[in-house]
């Protein structure tokens, strides 16, 4: 295996899960592997990472925030 086939791990302590059914539907937030929050937007996501003290500068930056199940754009159900 080659470095340049090796998946990229984030270091981020922000990941944001893939989209859930709801009411409006929702992202699961963690930080650090725990839930924290819900979120229905980018806003919220902002919002809740904010809350648990860690402020995020770059909603891009994987360093930062791992968005699994789509990417920042994604808040329907597939």
């Amino acid at each position: 295996m080659t470095e340049g086939s090796t998946p990229h791990l984030s270091p981020a302590r922000i990941t944001v899960l893939g989209v859930q059914p709801g009411n409006p539907p929702f992202r699961i937030v963690e930080v650090d592997g725990r839930f924290v929050g819900r979120a229905m937007s980018m806003t919220d996501v902002l919002l809740v990472a904010a809350e648990a003290g860690i402020p995020i500068h770059d909603l891009d930056d994987l360093d930062e925030v791992r968005w699994v199940g789509g990417g920042k754009f994604n808040w329907t159900p597939h």
